[in-house]
């Protein structure tokens, strides 16, 4: 007998009540991190760091978020899986990273 398939592509029911669970990925450790860090410009004179490419949960983000705007002295954020930090600190950045163990390189022009 087949398995029923419980995957729902498409309905028109107004009252489906459809739960999507949402897994918190596991952090990999910093050597296996690969990290790249950008430079970007925002709005006219505005520059930001940004660092892509995590992999684990959000909690972790946010506190190697929290010791590179330490560091640095300087204002930022983390969201949409990305750290982004005020300013043109996007060598500092590569340096603490890499002295907390993480494999990250610049990148971008």
């Amino acid at each position: 007998m087949a398995e029923p398939n419980n995957r729902i592509v498409f309905s028109t029911n107004r009252n489906l009540n459809v739960k999507v669970e949402k897994s918190e990925s596991q952090t990999l450790s910093p050597s296996l991190q690969d990290l790249k860090v950008w430079l970007v410009r925002k709005g006219g004179n505005k520059v930001v760091t940004t660092v892509r490419g995590f992999v684990g949960s959000e909690q972790d983000l946010q506190e190697i978020g929290k010791m590179l705007k330490s560091k640095c002295g300087t204002g930022g954020t983390v969201k949409d899986a990305e750290i982004l930090i005020q300013g043109d600190f996007r060598d500092k950045v590569v340096n603490l990273l890499t002295a907390a163990g993480y494999k990250a390189k610049k990148a971008g022009g």
